[in-house]
C-alpha cells in the first residue's frame, strides 16, 4: 500500500530555509477566534479564502494579532482571494471594504444543504489543476472551538473530500483525516507541536490498528466509540507511522510560545 507522507512544517517560522518544495498551501478562514499564528499560515498560502463571517474576524482580529503596527495597513495587506458562503454572517461594513481591495464575493445563498467550509473547499478544488492537487494542502484556520455542530460539520468535511489534505487548525490542536487508503507516515516538528496526541476512528469502528513512535503505541489493535479510543497519548519520536483498516482522525498538541 502506498505510504502518505505528514508534517507540520507550516508552522514553522516563515524563513526561506523551511519553505516546503513541492507543496501547494490554500488558506481557509472559518468564524471563529483566529489562531495566533493565522499570519504565519497567510504568508504560507498562495490562495486565501474566507468563508462567510470568517471575513469579519480577519479585519477585526488580525489588527489584534499583530498589535502595534498600523490597523488600516494591516487591514489590506491581509486581503483575502475570496470570501464565499450563504454571506448571513459577513458584515456590510467588512464586505465594503474588502470588494473594494478587489476581493471576490461569491454568493451561494441558494445553497442550504452544504457549509461555508464545504462551499471553500469544493472552490479550491476546482482553481487547482490535477497536476497539483496531489501536493494541495489546505488550512482551515478557525475550524474549532464556538457551537458543537459547527465542529461536526467541519470534522465531517474532511471525510467529504477524503482525496484532499485538509488541516484544521485551533490555538490549542491540529486535526486532519488519514484516510484507510494509504499507510502514514507524520513527522513530528516537535518546536511547535506535541507532545499529546491522538487517533479516533469516527465514522466506522478500526478492527485493526498499528503504530510506532507513539509512548503507547497500537499493536493490531480494535478501536471503537464505546470501546477503546486512543487518546492522551504521546510522541516518542520524530516519525509515528500510523496503519489502519479504518479512516481515523490523527490530532495533535500545538505549542504555546515561550
Amino acid at each position: 500500500m502506498e505510504v502518505m507522507s505528514h508534517s507540520s512544517s507550516f508552522l514553522l517560522p516563515a524563513l526561506p530555509s523551511n519553505n516546503d518544495p513541492g507543496v501547494t498551501y490554500a488558506l481557509i478562514v472559518l468564524n471563529q477566534r483566529l489562531p495566533r499564528f493565522t499570519p504565519l499560515l497567510w504568508q504560507r498560502a498562495q490562495l486565501r479564502l474566507c468563508a462567510d463571517g470568517g471575513a469579519n474576524r480577519l479585519f477585526d482580529e488580525m489588527p489584534e494579532i499583530l498589535r502595534g503596527e498600523n490597523v488600516l495597513d494591516v487591514r489590506r495587506r491581509f486581503k483575502p482571494d475570496v470570501i464565499k458562503g450563504d454571506m448571513d454572517s459577513i458584515r456590510s461594513d467588512v464586505k465594503e471594504f474588502y470588494v473594494n481591495l478587489g476581493t471576490r464575493i461569491v454568493d451561494e445563498a441558494q445553497d442550504q444543504d452544504t457549509t461555508d467550509l464545504h462551499k471553500c473547499i469544493a472552490h479550491i478544488r476546482d482553481c487547482i489543476p490535477d497536476v497539483d492537487k496531489n501536493r494541495l494542502n489546505i488550512l482551515v484556520a478557525g475550524a474549532l472551538g464556538g457551537r458543537f455542530d459547527h465542529e461536526i460539520g467541519n470534522l465531517n468535511v474532511l471525510y467529504k473530500f477524503s482525496n484532499i489534505r485538509i488541516i484544521l487548525l485551533s490555538d490549542d490542536c491540529l486535526i486532519q483525516l488519514l484516510p484507510k487508503t494509504h499507510h502514514h507516515e507524520i513527522h513530528i516538528q516537535s518546536s511547535v507541536e506535541g507532545p499529546h496526541c491522538g487517533l479516533v476512528p469516527v465514522g466506522a469502528p478500526s478492527q485493526s490498528t498499528t503504530t510506532t513512535g507513539l509512548q503507547w503505541d497500537l499493536i493490531d489493535m480494535e478501536m471503537s466509540f464505546g470501546g477503546l479510543i486512543s487518546t492522551s497519548n504521546i510522541v516518542r519520536e520524530e516519525k509515528i507511522t500510523v496503519r489502519s483498516d479504518s479512516d481515523l482522525l490523527w490530532t495533535i498538541s500545538i505549542r504555546k510560545p515561550t
